[in-house]
């Protein structure tokens, strides 16, 4: 069986924290060898759609990285968005209900607002299917050792994701793994996986900001803060 490369962590200028068009996406993800990617824009799944409409040389993963109350969940494999700022649990039932995976990202990260709770993921990790084990914008690279352990004790699948915002970060970090044909085989192929990926480094974070207050100032109405 081939062995495939898989980033399930980025983000292009339907984010608003990203300025990166979605035509600059699809060359970067082209350019870094990359098999498969998941779009996983905040909020809003219709920068994945476009990148899966335009999509040569890969394959795209339609997901979102959604703000619920108990901190930042992705669905992948989606067909709908789900809606921000609903529980923990009901962020899960709607990503389950359209047929998507439930993946936390960075849990354990000392340098985001939103990442999950501790005691929410303590209430929350039977019902989700995977976790991210490696995200290639860790202030702290012990920040990564602690998701991967805490996955393997559990028995969580672990993906890997650059988390990138521009087009430099793509293919920083990937799971190469066994191919998939979707979502069926999707975990027991992820199971298979070996991490792959180096840290951005905090200037990532600092053209992160930039970008959002960019944004603000041509008039997105969605706080750079």
């Amino acid at each position: 069986m081939s062995r495939i490369k898989l980033d399930t962590h980025t983000h292009c200028e339907a984010s608003p924290d990203s300025r990166t068009p979605v035509a600059e996406q699809a060359r970067a993800i082209r350019e870094a060898g990359l098999d498969v990617v998941a779009a996983t824009d905040h909020n809003t799944i219709s920068g994945a759609l476009r990148l899966r409409e335009i999509a040569d040389g890969f394959r795209v993963i339609v997901g979102e990285e959604i703000t619920s109350r108990d901190g930042e969940i992705i669905g992948l494999f989606l067909e709908e968005e789900v809606p921000r700022d609903l529980s923990g649990e009901e962020t899960i039932a709607r990503i389950h209900g359209q047929g998507g995976l439930v993946v936390v990202p960075h849990p354990f990260s000392r340098n985001r607002l939103y990442h999950i709770r501790r005691d929410a993921l303590d209430r929350l990790w039977p019902q989700i299917d995977a976790m991210e084990i490696f995200n290639a914008r860790e202030a702290f690279a012990a920040d990564n050792r602690r998701a991967a352990a805490y996955a393997e004790e559990r028995g969580i699948p672990g993906l890997v994701g650059s988390d990138a915002h521009r087009p430099w970060e793509i293919g920083r970090a990937y799971l190469e793994l066994d191919d998939f044909a979707g979502r069926d085989d999707f975990l027991d192929a992820v199971r298979t996986g070996t991490v792959h990926g180096r840290l951005a480094g905090a200037v990532s974070h600092l053209w992160t900001r930039w970008d959002r207050i960019r944004k603000w100032l041509a008039g997105d109405s969605r706080s750079p803060f």
